[in-house]
């Protein structure tokens, strides 16, 4: 009887342990979406080209533009600096980065803009589009994890800005029936927003 009496007890603990667990599981899905939300509403209002950021001194502000520009930039669709990467890499910085995260940021600004002046003497944002490309390029080989964290932040804000889910990529907001392999010639040769 003893027996049967610990195995429950162990069911009973198994079950509140599990229910703290699914608790913290929602907790932190729901925190994440309001993170991820924030960051989003903070895009669409994004401060105008060329406007300071609040996270990042003038001479960060300038680099961190003519990096993300250099990995997504204008073409026949918008580039980083036209949907506000910039501010939202600002705001992700500012309000939901954790410290080790910030400091990973802010050294690989400085180490692009301390790389850009030993290269050619002038700060990263002052180089013309080739020796922009030469920094990042030795950038991603001496420390992958800047440029890593760059791209990570560049390709986020991008794909989730309002006007590249809208103009960019195939989006519709109440979407129809479910149709499974199709081409995509016949869905106008974009992939889909999630």
């Amino acid at each position: 009887m003893e027996t049967n009496s610990n195995t429950e007890n162990a069911l009973v603990m198994n079950r509140r342990e599990a229910l703290k667990r699914t608790g913290l599981l929602f907790g932190a899905t729901a925190l994440s979406a309001a993170s991820i939300s924030g960051a989003l509403h903070a895009q669409s209002q994004a401060a105008a080209p060329g406007s300071s950021l609040k996270n990042f001194t003038a001479t960060e502000a300038d680099t961190l533009r003519a990096v993300v520009d250099r990995i997504l930039p204008k073409t026949d669709t918008p580039g980083a600096l036209d949907v506000g990467v910039p501010e939202y890499i600002d705001v992700m910085y500012g309000e939901y980065m954790t410290p080790e995260e910030k400091e990973k940021l802010k050294h690989g600004v400085v180490q692009t803009n301390g790389d850009s002046r030993v290269a050619y003497g002038a700060r990263f944002a002052d180089l013309d589009g080739e020796q922009q490309d030469a920094v990042l390029k030795e950038l991603a080989k001496s420390n992958p994890s800047h440029m890593g964290q760059f791209r990570q932040l560049t390709l986020t804000g991008y794909f989730t800005s309002e006007t590249v889910m809208k103009n960019v990529l195939n989006y519709d907001f109440i979407p129809g029936m479910w149709q499974g392999c199709v081409d995509v010639s016949d869905v106008g040769n974009k992939v889909w927003a999630h």
